[in-house]
């Protein structure tokens, strides 16, 4: 298992677990990223952060900040 965070564009994964809680770990099961999901790293950003991840259809910018509490393999 891996960070969220450490992705590289074009690679799929799988979530496994949420580490994070409170406001972001809500937002983030809101968004549908839940244990399961598949998830794929579309780009990041010149800076490297934010990060842009489709999921369940939608793409969504996320800070490494909080993709780092995101296991996937």
């Amino acid at each position: 298992m891996f960070a969220l965070k450490d992705m590289i564009p074009g690679e799929k994964a799988t979530v496994k677990q949420l580490l994070s809680s409170g406001t972001i770990r809500r937002r983030f099961l809101d968004i549908g990223l839940t244990e399961n999901t598949e998830v794929e790293c579309v780009g990041k950003s010149p800076a490297g952060d934010p990060s842009a991840y489709l999921i369940r259809g939608a793409v969504i910018a996320i800070r490494s900040e909080d993709s780092k509490d995101i296991l996937v393999c």
